[in-house]
């Protein structure tokens, strides 16, 4: 199996994008496509609200479902709409990822080509490839992106033009060190980028966009 993981340093600014743009362009590697979402203490797994199972009784330690519309109206909708084979969302309560793991190493088995994304999944499983999504415009940094951080193997800029972000904690010369593929919001891809992301799952040049 080869797993490529996109995270983020915050939310909505463009993961679900990214990961949709590299499912379209290298469509033919029939994806697995993972979405994982940690939703705030006391609330329920299988809906994101109060919920009387948690957390004395935590009845539900986490959810998966399974997306099955193609009309792209929900993140996981859009993985299929790109292309996914299949396409999964995930959701736990925060730091109780680990109860779901053996579910979700479930899903991927067998599959040839898993995306997934998330930030937290890099501390059960190492993937192929991890790329992080950073967006200039917005000041905050997730706790979970940063302890992953270092482990970026190439990082998107979004409609930054030749500005990168100033965040505590980050070193201006870590994206130095590292693939920084440039997006716009229109598309959220670049050929250079699906040719990193097939050369890191072993299939060489993308047949996708430029």
């Amino acid at each position: 199996m080869k797993l490529v993981v996109v995270g983020g340093h915050s939310r909505n600014i463009g993961k679900t994008a990214v990961a949709a743009a590299i499912i379209a362009g290298t469509r033919e590697l029939g994806w697995t496509a993972l979405k994982l979402t940690q939703y705030g203490h006391h609330l329920c797994s299988e809906h994101g609200r109060a919920c009387d199972c948690a957390p004395e009784n935590p009845d539900h330690p986490f959810a998966i479902s399974r997306e099955e519309s193609r009309e792209g109206r929900t993140d996981t909708s859009r993985f299929l709409a790109a292309g996914a084979a299949e396409a999964y969302w995930v959701r736990t309560p925060v730091g109780g990822l680990g109860e779901a793991m053996p579910a979700i190493r479930g899903l991927m088995e067998g599959k040839a080509y898993v995306i997934a994304e998330s930030n937290s999944l890099l501390r059960f499983l190492r993937p192929d490839a991890y790329l992080v999504v950073l967006d200039a415009e917005i000041a905050d940094f997730k706790a979970s992106a940063l302890e992953s951080l270092d482990r970026a193997d190439a990082f998107v800029l979004v409609d930054s033009g030749s500005r990168c972000g100033s965040w505590a904690g980050v070193a201006p010369s870590l994206l130095d060190r590292r693939p920084v593929f440039r997006v716009s919001r229109r598309d959220y891809a670049t050929g250079e980028m699906m040719e990193f992301v097939l050369g890191r799952v072993g299939k060489g040049k993308s047949k996708g966009k430029n």
